[in-house]
């Protein structure tokens, strides 16, 4: 931890003070190999070895990228440098009074334990008496739900689109899982696409932390969270929810990528969450959607979790593991290349 000088944030608020107390972490690329060559983890490193801290008056905030349940993030540019951040500012009074402080506190535990391309970096945090601030990954092309309404039809009818992003998010939450983590807010909204294209998954203040295992059926919630088109049956039965959850997500963002809409919507919330739990599933009429990509959803979107696909996905089902003569997915981490086809 270090001290740092009092800091300031502008336009932030007009009516946010600071003491001239704040801490600042500083999370080092040494444990993060994949990001070594990162430039922006020099900038920091600069910052923090020049003064001994990082505060809000080491960055001009250019835009507000959005606000979600806990904090609201801006687009940041690290003063003296070229490097942009996404910086997430949240409240801490705020998040005392509606009992989110654990929320917060769960979400930059994990960010600082993430090390894969296709989830963010946390470059550094910094708190005030008044603000928690987390710096973190920016991705400058927006995310997929943009980016699907704005294809014919508002789908990806092209197959290899949705294999690309499809694929990154599977190899995204199976490394998750595998440091048991249940991600739990899967949806286009929060995967973010990189400037090279690639994505990275984001908004982590709903996630869950367990114990070790790739699938922690033992570790169970029954928190009720998510969005409601999205939520899984066991969730909204209020049965208690392992890491099968995901892949229920998993199957309703495939069906939306592919298909413009998600298969349970109702006309209100409360028809949503009985379709979902009672509704057999149904696909449109006269898609050019395939027979694989059509059998991975069913067997992602089965109501009891003890019987879906999981991570199972990626090392045994043949919808996955044909091979290809053309364009390939590589297996993170993995000690050869891996090539697998999803439809």
């Amino acid at each position: 931890m270090f001290q740092s000088s009092k800091s300031s944030i502008g336009d932030y608020s007009s009516s946010t003070s600071f003491s001239d107390d704040s801490h600042c972490g500083f999370s080092g690329n040494s444990n993060k190999p994949h990001m070594s060559k990162d430039v922006r983890w020099v900038a920091i490193r600069r910052v923090v070895m020049r003064q001994g801290s990082l505060g809000l008056d080491n960055f001009d905030l250019i835009k507000r990228l959005g606000s979600g349940d806990i904090g609201t993030v801006y687009l940041a540019e690290l003063i003296g440098s070229d490097c942009l951040f996404a910086l997430k500012i949240m409240d801490i009074e705020f998040l005392i009074s509606r009992k989110k402080m654990m929320r917060a506190q769960t979400e930059r535990d994990i960010l600082q334990m993430l090390d894969h391309p296709f989830l963010p970096a946390l470059y550094a945090y910094f708190t005030t008496d008044n603000l928690s601030c987390l710096v973190m990954e920016y991705c400058p092309k927006g995310d997929l739900h943009v980016l699907r309404q704005k294809q014919p039809m508002r789908s990806f009818t092209e197959p290899a689109a949705s294999m690309f992003y499809v694929a990154e998010v599977l190899l995204a939450l199976e490394y998750l899982h595998m440091l048991g983590v249940i991600y739990r807010d899967l949806k286009p909204e929060n995967v973010l696409v990189r400037e090279d294209g690639h994505i990275m998954l984001s908004d982590f203040d709903l996630s869950l932390r367990c114990s070790l295992v790739v699938e922690p059926t033992d570790a169970r919630s029954n928190s009720f969270v998510g969005t409601h088109e999205y939520l899984a049956p066991e969730i909204i039965r209020g049965d208690g929810h392992g890491s099968a959850v995901d892949w229920w997500t998993f199957g309703i963002f495939l069906y939306e990528l592919l298909y413009g809409k998600t298969p349970f919507k109702g006309r209100d919330n409360e028809e949503t969450l009985s379709n979902a739990v009672s509704q057999s599933l149904r696909f449109p009429e006269n898609s050019n959607v395939s027979f694989h990509a059509r059998d991975l959803i069913r067997g992602l979107l089965v109501k009891e979790p003890e019987n879906r696909l999981g991570t199972r996905l990626r090392c045994g089902t043949p919808v996955m593991m044909r091979k290809k003569k053309q364009g390939k997915c590589l297996a993170f981490g993995s000690n050869e290349d891996v090539e697998f086809e999803l439809f």
